[in-house]
């Protein structure tokens, strides 16, 4: 056979044989590549229309050629059919419909031909190393890798992983740290992403999982998950907190973290570049894990508030700053450990937030239920702040505070829905005055105040209403630790649902969508027997 296909049938099985080990790929798609270079090289010998074949044998290298055309009664295409007449020359006995096998000649690969050639095979064998690359790590997100650093591109790290490079972006690498070409380093595979120049490997040092996996690498007892990291929170760099919970009595999570001299946590530390870890046991009480997530700083009390999704914690004044660390550092870790946002206040801080809370709720009881000071005051001093507290509470929890009896208590309880009537009626008129229609009162769960709220928002109809995502609608406002003194705005930064304030469940919101979404069924059925009767006429 002519030189440069098969003049050394040897060759091509060891060229095949060493790509296919070198890159690590299957041999298989090696021999389909060469197969493939020599299926466009014969087209471009005879005839790009002709639809042409290679077979490759992977264990003697013989090469056979040819192409396959139909029989047919009459001739369109001359490359890729032939007559009945014809194909008898090929196959005695073909008939219309067949498709034959017509050999072809060995060809000789000139330089532009074995240039193209060496480009197909270089391709198909580069995106079978792509794919094996892909395959190998898309599972493998969350573990640690070790590589050497490549090169540094604008800030990223481009890590040599062997058989394949990974990135560290500029935002997942450790502030300060300096890092040189042929440095090993170690990272966490955060994501794998399939793309057309190959997957994207995105490895990261800033994330609280690799210090997660340090600690599984350096402490056994987390390996064999007898102690559990249940929270992680870090500045990178500066500073991080774990919270860490023993499935075994006897062995204590914080000591076995630290280790003999510190020797287990030192070791994490030093891959940390430094990094400060507060190692701290994790209680599933909210405001025990509080207590101990702001350590070093001593705590007099937690106040959790369900609804804001808020903990209030009030230290003596000369903890404050300790409690909030450095630019507030101590208190946003022990918010990101807790997934909680978090309020500051000195004792004198909350004192005085409680002096101004009774004060206020005292003049509320004063001038709805028309009562003087002491009696407002001491309403406020059994608990009561709404006016819906004192409405509808059982009559003898009432009845019972020292100083009441039944006739003050049933009093004050008709004063107390009387006033909310007359809320309920101002907020009525506010809210026809807004242009919110009378058929979203008739929605469940909705009050007028929440209705004024939708008006202020712009939603007025039931079309309006019907057209909001429930997380739209109800969802809670995010909001940042902050101590109780800073500047208002982050608190809000996160507005939330048009009725985040009002504390509705996800089920009430579901159920106020879809009462709203019911008269789109409704008319749809209304015009139903309508579209059929139209139809029927005009059949006839």
């Amino acid at each position: 056979m002519a030189t440069g296909v098969t003049a050394n049938r040897a060759e091509l099985i060891a060229i095949a044989n060493s790509v296919a080990n070198e890159k690590m790929i299957d041999r298989a798609i090696v021999i389909e590549a060469m197969e493939d270079a020599i299926q466009r090289a014969a087209r471009t010998r005879y005839g790009q229309e002709m639809d042409i074949r290679a077979k490759l044998d992977p264990n003697n290298g013989d090469l056979r050629l040819w192409r396959v055309v139909e029989v047919v009664e009459q001739v369109d295409d001359i490359y890729k059919q032939v007559d009945v007449k014809g194909a008898q020359k090929l196959q005695a006995g073909a008939v219309v419909g067949d498709f034959l096998v017509d050999p072809l000649p060995p060809i000789e690969f000139g330089r532009i031909q074995a240039q193209a050639a060496k480009q197909t095979i270089f391709q198909k064998v580069r995106d079978a190393e792509r794919e094996r690359q892909y395959e190998e790590f898309k599972d493998r997100s969350g573990e640690i890798i070790t590589g050497v650093v490549k090169r540094v591109e604008f800030g990223h790290i481009v890590v040599d992983l062997g058989r394949a490079e990974g990135v560290i972006r500029r935002d997942q690498q450790i502030p300060r740290e300096v890092v040189r070409v042929n440095d090993r380093i170690r990272s966490l595979i955060l994501k794998v992403v399939r793309e057309n120049r190959g997957p994207q490997i995105f490895l990261s040092r800033a994330h609280p999982d690799f210090m997660k996996k340090l600690f599984a690498q350096e402490v056994p007892e987390i390996y064999d998950g007898i102690i559990e990291i249940k929270a992680a929170a870090r500045d990178p760099g500066s500073r991080a907190k774990i919270g860490v919970i023993s499935h075994d009595s006897s062995i204590d999570p914080v000591g076995a973290c630290v280790g003999m001299k510190g020797s287990r946590v030192q070791a994490v530390v030093q891959e940390m570049q430094g990094e400060k870890i507060d190692i701290i046991p994790w209680s599933p009480d909210t405001a025990t894990f509080v207590v101990n997530a702001l350590q070093p700083a001593n705590v007099s009390r937690v106040l959790i508030d369900e609804e804001e999704d808020r903990i209030e914690v009030v230290v003596p004044d000369d903890q404050l700053s300790l409690a909030i660390g450095r630019r507030g550092q101590n208190v946003r870790l022990a918010s990101q450990l807790t997934a909680k946002a978090i309020d500051i206040l000195t004792e004198t801080d909350a004192s005085e937030k409680r002096q101004q809370e009774f004060v206020r709720n005292s003049e509320l009881f004063q001038n709805e239920l028309d009562v003087d000071e002491t009696l407002a005051q001491l309403l406020v001093a059994e608990g009561f702040s709404e006016l819906e507290e004192v409405a509808y509470v059982e009559l003898d929890e009432l009845a019972g505070i020292e100083g009441f009896d039944e006739d003050l208590a049933q009093e004050l309880q008709s004063r107390a829905q009387e006033a909310l009537e007359r809320r309920e009626a101002a907020a009525r008129e506010e809210r026809r005055a807004l242009g919110v229609e009378d058929a979203l009162a008739e929605l469940p769960y909705l009050t007028e105040a929440m209705l004024v709220t939708l008006g202020k928002a712009g939603i007025t109809t039931l079309d309006d209403l019907a057209d909001l995502a429930t997380d739209e609608l109800i969802e809670k406002r995010r909001a940042e630790p902050r101590r109780r003194n800073e500047d208002a705005p982050r608190k809000t930064e996160n507005k939330g649902g048009v009725l985040a304030e009002y504390g509705l469940s996800e089920e009430q919101g579901n159920e106020i969508i879809m009462a709203a979404r019911a008269h789109w069924f409704t008319d749809e059925e209304e015009a139903a027997p309508a579209g059929d009767d139209t139809a029927e006429a005009s059949e006839a």
